[in-house]
């Protein structure tokens, strides 16, 4: 019987479907609609991995790892700054002049995230949690991510246990609206 993805293979796959995304934008004429849906693509698949973490992954790394309180709160803080670029990138069309700006802020943010992500948060976490742990970690990294949210909500708490009361209320409204509005398609 295969064992599903560990909680590290879960998000790097996560990762490269970023970073797939923003290559797609970058292929796409500057200012055209479909940047602006490919960008909310990648507002959607970004909010719903960091919401997951945030549920999931940063209260095992304060549990398992030496030093994880303030691991967490770093990746917390960059968690911020990235709602705060989405939600300046949701607001603005893509032909509006800072919307370019923003995304290459968004780029150059989410892909620094990544690298510390995958090079020294992961390394510790393979090295620090049974691979018990880890797998039932992607199980629920899986798992939260259905009923994540799909917007920036920055003003949203990022820490257990109001995230996890909150982001499936939260993610049932913001899809609803995906609906009605088409977002995402």
């Amino acid at each position: 019987m295969a064992h599903a993805p560990d909680v590290i293979a879960e998000l790097t796959a996560d990762h490269r479907e970023v970073g797939e995304l923003f290559a797609q934008i970058e292929e796409v004429t500057p200012g055209s609609a479909e940047r602006k849906q490919l960008l909310d693509q990648l507002t959607i698949e970004l909010v719903r991995h960091s919401v997951a973490e945030e549920m999931h992954l940063y209260p095992a790394v304060r549990e398992y790892l030496e030093n994880g309180d303030a691991l967490a709160d770093k990746e917390l803080a960059d968690h911020g700054r990235l709602e705060q670029l989405l939600k300046g990138l949701e607001a603005r069309d893509a032909d509006d002049l800072d919307f370019n700006r923003l995304l290459v802020n968004l780029r150059v943010e989410v892909f620094a995230h990544v690298k510390d992500e995958e090079d020294n948060l992961f390394v510790q976490l393979r090295q620090g949690c049974h691979p018990f742990v880890l797998e039932s970690l992607g199980e629920k990294v899986r798992n939260a991510k259905k009923t994540a949210p799909t917007r920036p909500h920055p003003g949203a708490p990022t820490s257990p246990p109001a995230i996890k009361l909150l982001a499936p209320g939260i993610g049932l409204v913001d899809r609803a609206r995906d609906f009605v509005t088409g977002r995402g398609k």
